[in-house]
């Protein structure tokens, strides 16, 4: 059976770019999202989101009937689900645990346009099981259609997960280009999801079961947050013993078999900060060394931060004619990451939102790639670099976006947490 007409639930960083490939590849594509201010932008061949191409690729889409948007699910063939897993409110020193309201709200949401021979796949990050628990709550709604817990190859609807993996600001590329892991309920569901796919994949999709597929996104960011954890750690050993920890880091990995990577203020973003700690709350007593790592990461803005209140103080220090209403601190960067517009679990946002906090003076912040501030960001002023480099007395490099690798810093306390300064 082929796919006529496919639904992209949840027009976010992954959502969207998924939509415009399938719809780039002449198929109709209804794209659903709860924000109508989404909605709206893209049905006017825009995008809500920064990424490189996206938008051309949106607008052609549009412009040529391709895609729409809409707030409320309509019939389709497949519909692919990419909706937000964050966490569950804790108490601070808990494990967090995934919170998967929004999947079962997309689950209630595409019930009642379901019919017999659909498929539906989860996208969205998820804890193990996930897949099983969306199959659960679709067949509630629809006692009158079979799934794969019970009918297995012969379900009217099948269901499979596979998570995405593409790093933003590549996006594009990386959905075509990169190999899918893909976890049916059954073979036919993962069958079908490879036809699917390959509607615009090039990459391999390589078969597994859903729990498997599951938990390779989470071991993929999982061992990359060990090893970043790895990185903070040894510059924070480094700052103690008074060693340059990106040069002797350039040293060790001239070894053949060495490949330490970069530390910075922290680990953010919706995957790498995230993704761990579903691992973790599913297996508690066994997950020690990502617990660890995980920590590690969580603690590392908290380090920056002191180290800026010892800066304010060398700055009292020499200059005591001044209070610390008068000195301006600059962070330079918000994203979680270079180069992108992505603030979500930015380690670079909780640095510069707890200094702002904290601090009498001026906190500045420059970020190329906003326009505003968010909400919680009280008390601190978007500038752009030259005020920036005129004005602050303390300068805070926190993300090295590529505008920041252009300057050099000739006044003022430095304080480099990404080596570029």
């Amino acid at each position: 059976m082929s796919f006529e007409t496919i639904s992209v639930v949840g027009l976010g960083y992954i959502g969207l770019p998924t939509a415009a490939m399938f719809a780039s590849r002449k198929k109709k594509v209804i794209g659903v999202d709860v924000n109508q201010i989404a909605v709206d932008t893209i049905n006017q061949g825009k995008i809500h989101i920064v990424e490189p191409d996206l938008d051309m690729i949106v607008n052609a889409a549009v412009t040529e009937g391709y895609l729409k948007a809409v707030t409320r699910p309509e019939p389709a063939d497949a519909f692919l689900i990419a909706v937000p897993t964050p966490f569950l409110p804790c108490e601070e020193g808990d494990i967090p645990a995934p919170n998967l309201s929004y999947i079962q709200s997309a689950a209630k949401a595409i019930a009642p346009v379901l019919k017999k021979g659909d498929l539906v796949i989860l996208e969205s990050t998820s804890p193990v099981g996930a897949t099983e628990q969306l199959s659960a709550w679709l067949a509630e709604v629809r006692s009158d259609l079979s799934f794969p817990q019970t009918h297995g190859d012969n379900a009217d609807v099948n269901v499979a997960h596979c998570p995405e993996r593409v790093l933003p600001g590549q996006v594009v590329r990386e959905l075509v280009e990169n190999d899918r892991v893909i976890g049916g309920m059954s073979p036919r569901c993962s069958e079908r999801s490879v036809e699917l796919y390959k509607t615009f994949v090039l990459g391999e999709c390589v078969v597994t079961n859903a729990r498997t597929a599951e938990m390779a996104k989470l071991t993929e960011n999982s061992s990359r947050d060990v090893q970043i954890a790895f990185a903070n750690e040894l510059s924070i050993i480094c700052d103690k013993l008074d060693i340059n920890v990106w040069e002797l880091i350039a040293l060790a990995n001239r070894h053949p078999r060495v490949n330490i990577l970069q530390p910075g203020p922290g680990v953010g973003g919706h995957c790498i900060a995230v993704d761990p700690w579903f691992i973790v709350s599913k297996t508690p007593e066994e997950a020690k060394i990502i617990h660890t790592a995980r920590l590690v990461n969580d603690s590392k803005p908290e380090w920056v931060v002191n180290k800026i209140k010892l800066a304010v103080a060398d700055f009292l220090q020499a200059n005591p004619n001044k209070t610390a209403q008068d000195i301006t601190i600059a962070c330079y960067g918000l994203a979680f990451k270079p180069d992108i517009d992505d603030l979500r679990e930015s380690p670079a946002m909780g640095v510069t939102q707890k200094i702002a906090n904290m601090h009498a003076g001026r906190t500045i912040a420059i970020e190329p790639n906003i326009t505003k501030l968010p909400e919680k960001l009280t008390n601190v002023e978007l500038v752009d670099i030259k005020s920036a480099l005129v004005d602050a007395d303390i300068q805070v490099m926190l993300v090295d976006h590529k505008e920041f690798k252009e300057i050099s810093v000739n006044s003022g306390i430095v304080i480099d947490t990404k080596g570029i300064w």
